[in-house]
C-alpha cells in the first residue's frame, strides 16, 4: 500500500507545530513534570503537543482515528494516526537534546507514513510507503535519501542498546551482553535515535525490551523504506509486539539467534 503525498505533507505540518511547542519549553525552569501510574514522567509539553495534533487532525482528517501515548485511542477506523508527542521525555526533562515527536499513519493495520522530528538535534527523518526514507539535517542543501548499511557479520556490527534495567527486568540481560560481545561496538543511543541511525546506515542493530506501538510505528516505516528489517523479538514484522529489533536486514537472523524469543 502506498501513502498519499498529502498525508506526508500533513504529518510535516503537524511536526512543525509540535516543534514550536517542544522547543519553546525545552529547559524551561518552570516545566511541570508529573509521574504517571507506570512510573514514567510526563510533562505539560507532552500533553500540549498531543492535544494540538488531535485538534488539527479532527479538523483536517475527521474520519481518521487517533492513538496517542497521553490520551489513548479514539476508536476503530481504517486509517489511524499514531502519536508519541515526546519520545525521550526523560531526556527532555533533564535537558538532554535527544528527544523527538513521532507521527505515523496506519492504514488497514499497516504503518504507511512515518515522521520523526528531533528539533534539538536539528534533524527530521521521514518515509512513506513506496517513496523511500529521507533525513533533513542541515548539512546538505537537500534531504538525503537513507540506506541501511551493508555489514554482514556481527563482528563488524555497531549495536545500539537501550538502558540495561529493562533487559534485567525481563531476565534477558545475559543474552543482551552476549549479543554485545558478539558485535564490534555497542553504544546506548536509545529511543528513536537508535532506529534512525540504523536507517542512516551508521548503526547496524538497534533493539529494545519493552516498547509501545507509538514508540515504533514511525521508526518502522523509516527503517523499512531505508532497506532494513523491523520486527519484534519473535521475528514478526510488527510495531505492536511490545519489544523491537531493527537491523540492516543482513544481520537480523543472527541477532534473533542470540536474543530472539
Amino acid at each position: 500500500m502506498s501513502a498519499a503525498p498529502d498525508d506526508l505533507a500533513l504529518a510535516f505540518e503537524l511536526a512543525d507545530f509540535a516543534d514550536s511547542i517542544t522547543v519553546g519549553r525545552f529547559r524551561a525552569e518552570d516545566l511541570e513534570v508529573e509521574t504517571k501510574p507506570d512510573m514514567t514522567p510526563v510533562t505539560e509539553v507532552d500533553r500540549a503537543v498531543e492535544r494540538m495534533i488531535r485538534e488539527r487532525l479532527a479538523a483536517q482528517r475527521p474520519a481518521d482515528a487517533v492513538l496517542g501515548e497521553e490520551y489513548g485511542d479514539s476508536g476503530p477506523a481504517q486509517r489511524r494516526w499514531i502519536l508519541d508527542p515526546i519520545d525521550g521525555t526523560k531526556n527532555y526533562v533533564r535537558g538532554l537534546p535527544v528527544w523527538g515527536t513521532l507521527i505515523a499513519l496506519e492504514e488497514d493495520g499497516e504503518p504507511t507514513v512515518g515522521v520523526v522530528s528531533a528539533p534539538a538535534l536539528g534533524r527530521r527523518w521521514w518515509a512513506a510507503r513506496g517513496a523511500g526514507a529521507f533525513v533533513g539535517d542541515g548539512l546538505t542543501d537537500s534531504p538525503r535519501r537513507l540506506r541501511v548499511s551493508s555489514v554482514r557479520e556481527l563482528a563488524d556490527a555497531q549495536l545500539s542498546i537501550s538502558e540495561l534495567d529493562g533487559w534485567d527486568e525481563i531476565g534477558r540481560l545475559d543474552d543482551l551482553l552476549t549479543l554485545a560481545r558478539s558485535c564490534w561496538r555497542s553504544r546506548g543511543f536509545g529511543d528513536f535515535w537508535g532506529y534512525m541511525l540504523v536507517a542512516e546506515g551508521a548503526v547496524d542493530v538497534s533493539l529494545e525490551p519493552e516498547v509501545a506501538l507509538w514508540d515504533l510505528a514511525a521508526p518502522l516505516v523509516i527503517v523499512e523504506e531505508a532497506g532494513g528489517r523491523f520486527t519484534d523479538l519473535g521475528g514478526v514484522a510488527t510495531a505492536a509486539g511490545g519489544d523491537s529489533l531493527a537491523t540492516n536486514g543482513l544481520l537480523h537472523a543472527a541477532v534473533l539467534e542470540i536474543i530472539g524469543r
